[in-house]
């Protein structure tokens, strides 16, 4: 049980890790909260300060939530709990990248690093959805656009491609946090309003 919570606490840590403000200032760029969208994610670092900014901070905050769950996977022991317990280790992940503690629990909206918590735990869903985005993005042009088709299709794609019901109820729940943490970009959606790539 104390292997457990130390790695919850772990996965909370991790994620709260601002990968964006890390790379804006190792490449001597501004603070990425006082300018564009005012988010630490990949789309802004992208517009700020180009591919390479946007590459990094995706990688970051990509393994921030991978690499958690693929230690609880290796430290856990086998038994009815443990997928249970390794949906917790992934939710503590992406709910410390949305409320980081070193930043006043004021981060960002969870794709990347949802992203990362998918590969480890359902390999074949991440990939399809990585099509998905593609697609939806070579069509749109809007990264956030793109990004809620994948979180609204989150449910489905780890449905088929995992038979575990923790998975299952972690990816509805993460779905649903990813479209609330998305409202302002809706009410720009249906404005016209969200900018294109």
């Amino acid at each position: 049980m104390a292997n457990f919570f130390g790695l919850t606490l772990l996965a909370y840590l991790a994620g709260s890790i601002p990968f964006g403000l890390v790379v804006s200032r190792a490449l001597g760029g501004p603070d990425p909260r006082g300018l564009g969208s005012g988010n630490l994610g990949t789309a802004n670092l992208y517009r700020l300060l180009g591919w390479k900014a946007g590459a990094l901070t995706l990688l970051g905050d990509t393994l921030k939530g991978t690499l958690p769950v693929l230690l609880a996977g290796f430290r856990l022991d086998p038994g009815p709990w443990r997928e249970s317990a390794m949906a917790v280790v992934a939710a503590a992940a992406v709910l410390g990248h949305i409320l980081p503690i070193y930043l006043k629990f004021k981060g960002g909206k969870g794709v990347a690093t949802t992203f990362g918590v998918v590969t480890a735990l359902a390999p074949g869903a991440a990939f399809n959805l990585v099509l998905v985005y593609i697609m939806a993005l070579a069509w749109t042009r809007i990264f956030s656009l793109s990004a809620l088709i994948c979180a609204w299709l989150l449910p489905v794609a780890v449905g088929l491609f995992s038979d575990s019901k923790a998975y299952l109820l972690l990816a509805g729940g993460l779905s649903g946090l990813i479209l609330v943490c998305h409202r302002e970009n809706l009410e720009r959606l249906f404005k016209g309003e969200e900018p294109r790539i």
